[in-house]
């Protein structure tokens, strides 16, 4: 059964869909120097704004933007749903942490559609109106931090579980369906996009809204990546001789996802089709990948077989390309053994700064844009090579029929999906 993309709602630190394709054919960044939280130093981030975003602004956008391109009237009674973040709501847990009940103030009920800016925006959705959003504030709640213990009195803290994104963006369209919310670290995006992909084709739906959402800039993200060694001091630059680290950025993508027949049938516009993908695990290492590259390998092989295609089919590979010493050789190495030597590379993340867990679904998401205007993204913030890969150094035309996007995530999680043209 093919399936297919029929909507597409994205918000990075360069904007929406079409402002972020506008912008990444430009070859402009969104990162910045900022400094978000006093106590830690100032660094190049990829904010959306001024500050730092919550996820569940994030949800409500980019869940917005999908029902709208998909061209859908709500209520979704039998649309799956499965949303993934590698962080949650640890930017919530983080602010309790240090602020006690000071901060449950701004807190508000994430889930229920009743009384969120998410429900009451999709609910109006299609009427032309919006409503503020209702706090609805956790009380007698108390967060002492030099205690090991955290006496919880109000059952509201289960807001902050790790899967009530995914639940908020099920009750604002009304979705009594399968929900997941996958965590996979960095590859988070692609693995929910399969997750999803495999729910319609087993006939557990027709549709599904599917992709990931990241809010990482909190205090104890930077501190630990900082501490890791692992984030740049100046700028992203994917694949270069002289990169340096990666930049944080926020940023998340849902994707409608429908049975071929489905769309067909109501009419609806469609982006590309969902090929097939790959997923394994290392089980090897916790922050590096294994040294030989077999198990990204057998996940790439798999993605390609899946799709009925070989690796000569690709045109473009939009990949991981965080800029760390480690992965941009361990991923070259990978594409220089797999595919062939004039395929087109790029990765965004000079662009967009590193999303995490979204950055799968950003990266599929320009795949299907790469396939609808025939154009390939440049690889942002690279001007010295340091692989011999035919990467993008600027915006060029191209045939692109499939292309492959790569995501890899600490504990050795590696995922790949091919994109491709309507048949």
């Amino acid at each position: 059964m093919d399936v297919v993309v029929t909507g597409i709602g994205l918000v990075s630190a360069l904007g929406t869909l079409d402002g972020s394709w506008k912008r990444l054919l430009s070859g402009e960044s969104g990162i910045r120097q900022h400094q978000p939280f006093i106590e830690l130093e100032r660094r190049p981030l990829a904010l959306i704004g001024t500050k730092p975003v919550d996820l569940i602004t994030l949800i409500r956008q980019v869940l917005i933007d999908a029902v709208q391109d998909a061209n859908l009237t709500l209520p979704l009674p039998d649309c799956g749903i499965v949303i993934g973040s590698s962080r949650g709501f640890q930017a919530y847990l983080e602010m309790l942490a240090s602020e006690g009940s000071s901060a449950t103030d701004c807190v508000t009920d994430v889930t229920d559609g009743r009384k969120t800016e998410v429900g009451r925006s999709l609910r109006e959705f299609g009427r032309g109106k919006s409503q503020e959003a209702r706090e609805f504030p956790i009380t007698d709640s108390q967060f002492p931090i030099p205690n090991s213990q955290l006496p919880i009195t109000n059952s509201q803290f289960v807001n902050f579980l790790p899967h009530m994104g995914a639940i908020a963006a099920a009750r604002a369209i009304g979705s009594t369906g399968q929900v997941l919310a996958p965590m996979a670290a960095c590859a988070t995006g692609i693995w929910s996009i399969a997750r999803a992909v495999d729910l319609i084709r087993t006939g557990e739906c027709q549709r599904a809204i599917a992709g990931a959402v990241e809010a990482p800039i909190t205090p104890l993200t930077l501190a630990g990546f900082s501490r890791m060694g692992a984030l740049a001091n100046n700028g992203c630059y994917p694949f270069d001789e002289n990169r340096e680290g990666f930049v944080l950025g926020e940023g998340g993508a849902l994707f409608v996802l429908e049975s071929a027949e489905l769309a067909r049938h109501r009419g609806a516009k469609i982006y590309g089709r969902v090929s097939g993908f790959g997923l394994t695990n290392d089980a090897c290492h916790a922050n590096a990948p294994e040294l030989g590259g077999e198990s990204a390998i057998a996940a790439v092989n798999q993605c390609l077989k899946r799709s009925n295609l070989a690796a000569i089919d690709i045109d473009f590979i939009h990949a991981h390309g965080t800029a760390t010493e480690l992965n941009d050789r361990h991923e070259a190495l990978l594409i220089e053994k797999l595919f062939h030597r004039g395929v087109a590379v790029s990765s965004t993340k000079g662009a967009t700064g590193h999303t995490l867990g979204a950055s799968g679904a950003l990266g599929a998401a320009f795949c299907l844009m790469s396939i609808k205007y025939q154009m390939l993204p440049a690889c942002v913030g690279m001007t010295k090579p340091g692989f011999e890969l035919d990467f993008v150094r600027c915006a060029r035309s191209a045939i692109v029929r499939n292309a492959v996007c790569l995501s890899f995530g600490f504990g050795g999680q590696n995922a790949a999906i091919v994109l491709s043209g309507e048949r």
